[in-house]
């Protein structure tokens, strides 16, 4: 009995002993690959003892550039344990164990360790990240430790945002933005300094801690350098492009020093400096003078009798001229009674035909840059040329013929002979000068010149005239809190400003300029302008959200023939690249339409778009039109063929100076694809009517190289025919206007005018609405009631787990790119519909808006639709099991 008693319960202690043998058996099979054994079992048998405790269990990690990592665990007490990776057994080979045993509780420690490569976790594709833990065994059973994520570290050679340069006055804020590159771990930003380190913790003035940002409470000179933004993570370091900050001071008057002594001339002064403190670094000099005078007698001066006598001696000779100037003003007006242009005619009967010779007559002295300087000039010889004239500007004052021809010669003396006789002399520049007539064109045509004399009515040269000494066009507007749009008429050009940009109670004075003539941008190597100079301000301002300007373009929009950069002008004067259309940037934020950009901005400035062509495909848009006289009183008449930018400024610009000198549009322009191929540009007239008119000889046709057009800065091209008819009879006039590229696009205009003013049919040039309106303020300068806007804003800023939000109202507004520029805006979904109110400015689409928000909806109803039936499901089957 007592035997017995002793080996009570043995059969059922060796039973456990057998299952915990069978059960490890079948593990150990399972981790050396038998495919026969079943997976591991995630508990075993119950045996007496305690379950693992982990006194080490794995890391995150991060593997760098292609060195594996190790994951290390240690347990107490545990009989086995092994890996486990994204839910599958890591095998017994690769696991590397280490058996020990405590010394104060006698239980047995074990620590294994594995290594993971870079191969492993390039080949995982899964819902989550990388993953391992570990799973250790004693004899009361399992113990899992937590899950530890391997992650391949990188870092970005791009900075999302590179910090921009600035120019403050003392003691205001800068703020330098930085967004470092995409990196794993994410990057550690640190500032410097003229390439050594800022320590915000030893200067209280500086704040480094505002997400990656630096901040300058209060700017001082020493402040002004050189900032770079450098961003680290545990693989490389990156830097910024540097930021140069100046900070600069206005120069401000001391106060005015004491009277001066009263002088001779019953005077006396006072002066005062622009030292308190004076401009560096770039500042204003002090306004004002910097010197006063006044009488110190009350006016009650008497002068000696010298100073009268001078007063009598400049009042006779002022007399004199005075009498000197109504004889010459007399004499010319009386030879202009004698002659209806007040000029001798030369030869008035010859050369009707309307060709132009160029009689040159050298003068006494020899030039080295005539023609043929290997040849001993004949001094008395003169040379005679012939050829159409075209002018890449009207504005021009040198007149250029098709092969220069008169480039070359200074010094000499140019006899034009035509329908009229035109004498000027040539100066080291070949500048001509010419009198301005009263009255409409043909009459006030010759503005650029000023000692022209014609007897006949229109003259050819006159056709060539300057179009607008305008130096800008120019608009501006009150604005506050609510916003409103600014627009420039008939430009194209227009400055959104959103509700809530300008602070609340505050209003501000906002301009919109446009520079005309050659622009101040100077391309760089292949580049050309492709649209007009623009400046909004005042620069001095800053608004709380970006606001939206639209600048024309004349690009044929493809990304494989144009790389188009956005440009804007410092301070100084100088040119520097703000961004790049196809590149990522949270700065600012860029939409190319056919014929327009939109750009969202955060400050004010002067703006151009300038494109490098990638290759010869590369097209720019030329609008071609053709205006001529309004009325004609003579056998002549001219036709003046425009070829410009396709951008709605370049053509106002010309219209404005046809009205100006009385020119008519004669047929719709048209438009021509002109390539970057090098071929030059032919502009002709054709099917003249025979019996009726004639173009003067070896003028029908004028070529321009390809230069003058593709690198035209902004300046329109202008070439002049001249036509006669055979009789007063004839009123109407027929023609084709033939412009083409060699090798290339081609455009025909067909004429059919009246040369009779009062039965021309007139030709709409603008039908433009904005046209009386160039200011609009508050929520009738927008399309979308606020109220509404306010709804959507709502709705689609707050993220949403079925796709609900600002990114998805971005794509069904056709903005598939540069993202992030948006996800750093306080409203993402504000700042997108600002971009396409900037976009819909004319038509006001808003039932394309409207389908967009609806197809919107319908994409979430299906999402929500499917989930709940998803969930009906799950909850009927857990019914049908429960037996309800």
């Amino acid at each position: 009995m007592g035997i017995r008693a002793a080996g009570g319960g043995g059969p059922a202690r060796l039973r456990r002993r057998l299952l915990l043998l069978l059960g490890l058996c079948s593990w150990a099979a399972a981790l050396r690959g038998n495919d026969n054994s079943e997976a591991l079992p995630e508990s075993i048998p119950s045996a007496p003892g305690t379950l693992p405790h982990f006194m080490q269990e794995p890391d995150d990690a991060y593997i760098i550039k292609s060195n594996p990592i190790a994951l290390r665990c240690k347990a107490m007490p545990a009989m086995q344990i092994f890996f486990k990776c994204n839910g599958e057994w890591v095998h017994q080979n690769e696991h590397v164990s280490e058996e020990s045993m405590d010394e104060s509780t006698g239980l047995k420690v074990r620590e294994v360790f594995i290594n993971v490569t870079r191969q492993q976790v390039e080949d995982f594709h899964g819902p989550e990240d990388y993953w391992c833990q570990c799973v250790a065994w004693s004899h009361l059973g399992t113990s899992k430790s937590r899950k530890a994520s391997v992650r391949i570290a990188y870092l970005r050679k791009n900075f999302e945002q590179d910090p921009q340069g600035k120019e403050v006055p003392i003691e205001g804020m800068i703020v330098l933005h930085c967004r470092p590159p995409e990196g794993v771990p994410a990057a550690e930003v640190e500032w410097l300094k003229n390439e050594e380190p800022i320590d915000s913790n030893q200067d209280e003035n500086i704040d480094t801690r505002a997400d990656h940002n630096l901040i300058i409470r209060q700017a001082r000179l020493s402040d002004s350098g050189n900032y770079t933004c450098m961003a680290a993570n545990i693989v490389a370091k990156r830097k910024s492009m540097s930021a140069t900050v100046v900070v600069y001071v206005d120069g401000s008057w001391e106060v005015w020093s004491e009277w001066s002594v009263c002088s001779p001339e019953c005077e006396h002064l006072r002066i005062r400096e622009c030292t308190a403190p004076p401009p560096r670094n770039g500042g204003k000099f002090c306004e004002g003078f910097s010197q006063e005078s006044e009488n110190c007698t009350e006016g009650l001066c008497i002068q000696d009798i010298e100073n009268a006598s001078d007063i009598a001696l400049y009042s006779g000779l002022g007399a004199a001229v005075i009498a000197v100037a109504v004889l010459v003003v007399g004499i010319t007006l009386y030879r202009r009674s004698q002659s209806e242009y007040g000029v001798d005619v030369i030869d008035s009967s010859a050369l009707t035909g309307g060709f132009q010779t160029f009689n040159f007559k050298t003068v006494r002295q020899g030039n080295s840059l005539l023609l043929n300087s290997s040849m001993q000039p004949d001094l008395t010889v003169s040379r005679t040329y012939s050829g159409p004239i075209c002018l890449q500007d009207p504005m021009d004052k040198e007149l250029m013929t098709e092969s220069s021809l008169f480039n070359p010669l200074s010094d000499i003396k140019v006899k034009v002979q035509s329908s009229f006789m035109v004498s000027l002399g040539v100066t080291e520049r070949a500048e001509y000068h010419g009198k301005a007539h009263s009255g409409t064109f043909p009459h006030g045509n010759n503005r650029g010149f000023t000692t022209i004399h014609a007897r006949n009515k229109t003259t050819y040269i006159q056709n060539l005239s300057s179009l607008s000494t305008r130096s800008e066009l120019r608009t501006t507007g009150i604005f506050g809190h609510l916003g409103g749009r600014l627009v420039m008429p008939n430009t194209g050009v227009s400055l959104l400003i959103p509700h809530g940009a300008i602070p609340e109670e505050s209003s501000w004075e906002i301009y919109l300029t446009i520079s005309q003539g050659e622009s101040s941008l100077q391309p760089e190597g292949t580049e050309v302008l492709l649209g007009p100079e623009v400046t909004c301000g005042p620069p001095d301002v800053t608004v709380t959200t970006p606001f939206a300007l639209t600048i024309p373009h004349c690009a044929e929009v493809n990304s494989e023939h144009w790389n188009i950069h956005l440009k804007r002008r410092t301070q100084q004067g100088k040119w520097e690249e703000v961004m790049s259309m196809e590149e990522e940037t949270t700065s600012c934020y860029c939409l190319l339409d056919p014929y327009a950009c939109h750009i969202l901005l955060d400050s004010f400035g002067t703006y151009a778009l300038a494109g490098e062509p990638i290759s010869d495909c590369a097209v720019k848009q030329l609008k071609v039109a053709v205006f001529g006289c309004m009325s004609c009183n003579s056998l002549d008449y001219n036709l003046r063929v425009y070829c410009m930018d396709n951008t709605p400024c370049a053509f106002q610009e010309v219209v404005s100076g046809e009205r100006h000198q009385g020119g008519q549009l004669l047929e719709e322009p048209k438009l021509l694809h002109f390539k970057g191929n090098t071929f030059s540009l032919q502009i002709s007239v054709l099917d003249i009517p025979p019996f009726l008119w004639r173009i003067k000889p070896f003028t029908a046709c004028q070529e321009v190289p390809f230069s003058r057009v593709w690198c035209s800065n902004q300046q329109p091209l202008h070439c002049a025919f001249s036509l006669e008819r055979y009789t007063p009879a004839t009123t109407q006039l027929s023609c084709k206007i033939c412009v083409r590229q060699v090798k290339g696009h081609e455009q025909i205009l067909q004429i059919q005018t009246s040369i009779l003013e009062n039965e021309r049919e007139i030709i709409t040039l603008f039908a433009r609405e904005d046209s009386n309106f160039p200011a609009q303020t508050g929520p009738k300068a927008f399309k979308i009631p606020y109220s509404i806007r306010q709804r959507i804003c709502a709705t689609f800023d707050t993220p949403n787990a079925k796709g609900k939000d600002w990114q998805m109202l971005a794509q069904k507004n056709s903005i598939n790119r540069n993202l992030s520029y948006f996800a750093t805006q306080s409203s993402p979904s504000a700042v997108i519909l600002d971009l396409w109110e900037a976009q819909h400015q004319h038509d006001g689409d808003l039932d394309s808006l409207a389908c967009a928000l609806e197809e919107i909806g319908r994409t979430h109803s299906k999402i929500s639709n499917i989930t709940e039936t998803q969930i009906e499901e799950t909850d009927f089957s857990y019914s049908r099991q429960n037996g309800l």
